[in-house]
């Protein structure tokens, strides 16, 4: 099972929904060190002709033309270069927060004898945007940013390099967290269900048979009158 197998429907000692009889079962207040999100915003654009040049490619002997097979991010961290975090003076607690997102791609590729290749690049997106940035504290807060980027298209530019021109479906949230000791009320601890193995299941309807035939008197009562006994010879009457 897991949290969420139907054998495991109705467990009070693991996540669900609660209603307002739930929090009744509210045992104690836990202090737990989690990263709190301060504030986070997002963006999602779509970028065109973003020109890349791969790198670690993987194969040689390429005979170009080369053709775009796919390409998407290979991690959902990005790294944040040349953060700069600037106070305004007009919006207390806010800041204008200026940074590069550099997003880690793969790029898959074919060449004319339908040779795969795959290679890596780096997508650098500039953002400029006003978030609420706590004051300093003995803890301090940073900035990180969650990433994803998918390919919808591309063209390879010929020469020595593997160089290609891609439109990126891309989505960047900017966080600004801390790492804290955070009161919350708490139902105890969790109860880990064992793990359901996959299985055909091919016995399930053999196993829900009754282990042994079952009797007259437990065959439920047919609503329906019975029929008249009728007598060999006797033919059916009928109504005038």
């Amino acid at each position: 099972m897991s949290f969420y197998s139907q054998q495991n429907q109705g467990n009070e000692r693991c996540p669900s929904l609660i209603g307002f009889d739930g929090l009744k079962r509210i045992k104690e207040r836990v202090c737990i060190q989690v990263n709190k999100v301060y504030d986070a915003c997002l963006q999602q654009e779509v970028l065109e002709n973003v020109r890349v040049n791969l790198t670690h490619v993987k194969g040689s002997g390429f005979e170009p033309p080369l053709t775009l097979v796919s390409c998407r991010s290979t991690s959902v961290t990005g790294k944040l270069v040349g953060t700069v975090i600037q106070r305004l003076e007009d919006r207390p607690n806010f800041a204008r927060v200026r940074t590069k997102v550099e997003i880690p791609i793969e790029v898959v590729f074919e060449d004319a004898r339908r040779k795969q290749g795959v290679g890596r690049a780096v997508i650098t997106i500039p953002k400029d945007v006003i978030m609420f940035v706590p004051d300093e504290s003995v803890i301090p807060f940073q900035l990180e940013s969650v990433v994803n980027a998918i390919c919808v298209s591309g063209m390879f530019i010929p020469g020595d390099a593997f160089r290609f021109d891609l439109d990126v479906c891309i989505t960047i949230i900017l966080k600004i967290i801390a790492k804290v000791e955070l009161l919350i009320p708490a139902f105890g601890f969790c109860e880990i269900p064992p793990c359901e193995e996959f299985a055909a299941n091919v016995c399930d309807e053999f196993f829900r048979l009754p282990l042994f035939p079952p009797q007259l008197e437990d065959m439920p009562l047919d609503p329906r009158p019975s029929p008249r006994p009728r007598l060999l010879g006797q033919e059916d009457e009928v109504e005038e």
